[in-house]
């Protein structure tokens, strides 16, 4: 038996949803640990579909203990309302099925106007075309005030004089800011009143999680470890600076939470069948044509949380591989390959060509990542429906072989494939938990 850290191997919205809740079930605790509410799972349980942004997979499951780590951004008042809405379709969460990091930093208003201005301001300066694709949410500005030591977090709630004393700190940094970008100053006394009456609703959730676990993990508890957004959005090793404003790979799990690095055993790294991209940046394999149009009707590729139309493109082995070797992965989810059906022919980015030169890897200079071209592999497809399948028995010969060579270039083997959104339309190679 064995911990196990799940993560993104693209740029997000692979379809952790379906399988985190696969896995959570054979937990006994999910750990959410990097992010805030600006991604989001969407789950199907019992035939009831939930919408998740901060709360962790397992809230959803009787008998399952929730944990949101220290490497979490937390928008309070996002959380509480999302906890609402979950008790309004019969979830039952209280302080005893969810836990909070008594050390997790707060998202507060002012974050998501900072960081909408910011984006309009790129905008502006470029002629439209400088914005980095963030949600707004106020994700970037907040771990920005954690990094710069001035961020509150959810224990100063507990003890006023300090709260006020740090608010005041903080808005003096804001509010110089804010002075910049010709928006109106912070009202602090008003700020401080919101956060004194948040104090007794969320409070009773915090704790020093990192305690609670180190004696789940010494009970023999199983620990799923649950991470949002994806590899190529990592804020070191993703198409820097369109990323997200945190570490996305499993490393972040043992920092995010408050665990040692061997706690995490295996690392299930989240791989769609295709490639798919939310906001700005590089993508190599990106399609403007017929077939990009289809994978992502058939996709449904639009955000759980923000509703966003998500570019499509073909396969890209090379940042898959590239994500498990910065990532531990040892094994993959693959999602979506009934998206594939009725492809006559398929692509596989296999390498780049960066002015006449063959990369195998992403070159980390931004203006390389603009310039590179897919090198691609063609591949046969197939006419069948793999839709429902849950057996490589019942998979077509040449939908087994577009498997296996994404196998071969990525590395890494297959231990889950997902052949619809539906739960149980999974089939399991490697169990994950008795690796």
């Amino acid at each position: 038996m064995t911990n196990v850290a799940v993560v993104g191997s693209q740029w997000g919205d692979e379809g952790k949803g379906k399988i985190v809740d696969w896995l959570s079930e054979r937990a006994d605790v999910v750990v959410r640990f990097q992010g805030g509410h600006n991604a989001g799972h969407t789950l199907v349980v019992g035939g009831v579909t939930y919408k998740l942004s901060l709360l962790p997979s397992g809230v959803v499951r009787k008998g399952k203990l929730s944990i949101i780590g220290n490497g979490v951004v937390v928008d309070p008042w996002a959380l509480l309302e999302e906890i609402e809405r979950l008790r309004q379709q019969g979830v039952a969460i209280g302080s005893e099925t969810l836990r909070i990091a008594e050390n997790a930093s707060l998202i507060l208003p002012f974050h998501g106007e900072l960081d909408r201005a910011r984006e309009e301001a790129r905008d502006k300066a470029n002629s439209g075309g400088g914005k980095i694709g963030t949600t707004g949410r106020g994700i970037g500005p907040a771990y920005e005030d954690k990094v710069a030591r001035r961020a509150i977090r959810v224990c100063d709630l507990a003890d006023e004089a300090v709260l006020e004393q740090k608010l005041g700190e903080l808005l003096l940094h804001h509010n110089a800011l804010r002075r910049g970008f010709g928006v109106d100053e912070i009202d602090g006394g008003a700020l401080l009143e919101r956060l004194r009456q948040l104090a007794p609703l969320l409070l009773p959730f915090a704790e020093p999680v990192w305690l609670r676990l180190s004696e789940l993990r010494r009970a023999g508890r199983r620990i799923l470890f649950e991470g949002a957004q994806g590899a190529m959005l990592d804020v070191d090793h993703g198409t820097y600076p369109y990323v997200t404003s945190s570490n996305t790979t499993a490393g972040m799990a043992a920092t995010g939470s408050g665990v040692g690095p061997d706690t995490v055993g295996y690392v299930l790294g989240i791989t769609k069948a295709y490639t798919t991209r939310v906001g700005s940046g590089p993508f190599p394999t990106e399609l403007f044509d017929a077939d990009g149009d289809t994978l992502g009707e058939r996709g449904r590729e639009f955000g759980t949380v923000t509703g966003r139309k998500r570019r499509c493109g073909w396969f890209d082995a090379v940042l898959v591989r590239q994500a498990v070797k910065t990532g531990g992965i040892r094994g993959l989810a693959l999602t979506k390959l009934d998206v594939l059906d009725g492809f006559e022919r398929l692509k596989i980015c296999t390498a780049y060509n960066l002015n006449g030169q063959t990369l195998h890897h992403l070159p980390a200079g931004m203006a390389a990542q603009a310039a590179i071209k897919p090198i691609y592999e063609e591949i046969e497809g197939w006419s069948e429906s793999t839709a429902g399948a849950r057996s490589f028995v019942d998979l077509p010969a040449q939908a087994i072989k577009y498997v296996k060579r994404l196998e071969e270039l990525v590395e890494a083997p297959v231990a889950l494939l997902s052949t619809s959104p539906a739960r149980d339309d999974t089939i399991l190679v490697t169990d994950p938990f008795a690796d």
